[in-house]
């Protein structure tokens, strides 16, 4: 009788340690990519704080044809501070307390996630809070949604195994793509989507042809503008991918699998057609092979958005990793 009882409490126990585990799992956060929850009182939110949170984080993605946010954002009152709106990557909170503070935390309510808390004494303060921090939140938030994005892409993924063997490198493209050109050291991926498609160009260049001058930025355009003259191309004669001339490209040097890189942003057009649409270029210095590995990627959506669709192009190029 005594064995019956302690085999029937040993089995409880179990029962019960494995359900309150089961309870202390952490929830997984949800939402598409680039939309943050601001939680903010409405008195704050339709006033001077509320318009700094949105000229800062709704500010225009720097790179398209045409205006979009940066970040889309939901906003809710700290007493709705519950329920689905927890389950959000990034959540920034703005309160009025008695006490000025900044503070990050990770997980808080689900994961993988981002909390910044934000509370000052008055108004006055918590926009000094905002304007000193906003660099460090955008950086972080970002660097969040490409690893959001890159999670995403990897749940079913594209043979990259002609780009390993030609270019010594590998990044992980979905399957959705498809190969339209693979030629010695040139590889042109395409999605088709409903409003249009992505593409992805792989190719490299000797190190001189864009390092030969401090020119860099021209030289990078004139290197993709012969790339498109040779490969992309519309149905009509003379319809060949050009930067768009009427806007000066956004170029930033940054670095990518620990190599120096150049990054460029801007608008290309089809010569003598009406198509265009944003691209973003890699162009990375790998010394080892002595060469330029380039990366590009744009998009043609003229009916559809275009930020999350570059995001994704730049998603795959991040995913870089160049093979010894």
């Amino acid at each position: 009788m005594n064995k019956t009882r302690f085999l029937f409490l040993l089995i409880s126990i179990v029962f019960f340690s494995c359900a309150k585990k089961k309870d202390n799992l952490q929830r997984k956060t949800t939402g598409k990519i680039n939309i943050i929850s601001v939680i903010i009182d409405d008195q704050l939110w339709n006033g001077e704080i509320g318009d700094s949170i949105r000229n800062k984080f709704a500010s225009p993605v720097i790179g398209l044809p045409q205006e979009e946010p940066l970040f889309t954002i939901n906003q809710y009152p700290v007493k709705l501070m519950e329920g689905f709106m927890t389950d959000s990557r990034t959540i920034i909170v703005v309160k009025k307390e008695d006490k000025n503070k900044f503070e990050i935390k990770k997980d808080q309510y689900a994961s993988p996630q981002t909390v910044f808390h934000i509370s000052g004494k008055s108004g006055a303060e918590i926009l000094k809070i905002i304007e000193k921090n906003t660099p460090k939140i955008i950086q972080i938030i970002k660097e969040t949604e490409i690893t959001e994005n890159q999670r995403i892409i990897n749940q079913s993924l594209l043979n990259t195994n002609a780009i390993s063997m030609d270019f010594h490198a590998s990044f992980k493209v979905p399957s959705g793509y498809s190969y339209v050109i693979k030629k010695n050291k040139f590889i042109w991926l395409k999605k088709e989507i409903v409003s249009g498609n992505t593409s992805l160009l792989i190719y490299q260049v000797p190190i001189a042809s864009i390092k030969k001058d401090s020119n860099l930025i021209a030289n990078i355009i004139k290197m993709r503008d012969s790339v498109g003259e040779l490969y992309i191309r519309g149905t009509e004669l003379d319809t060949k991918m050009i930067t768009e001339e009427g806007y000066a490209p956004y170029f930033s040097k940054i670095e990518l699998d620990g190599k120096e890189s150049y990054e460029t942003k801007g608008t290309w057009v089809l010569k003598n057609d009406f198509m265009s649409g944003p691209f973003i270029n890699y162009s990375i210095v790998d010394e080892e092979h002595n060469r330029i590995l380039v990366l590009e990627g744009f998009c043609y959506s003229p009916s559809r958005e275009e930020r999350d669709l570059m995001h994704e192009l730049e998603s795959i190029i991040k995913s870089i990793k160049i093979l010894k």
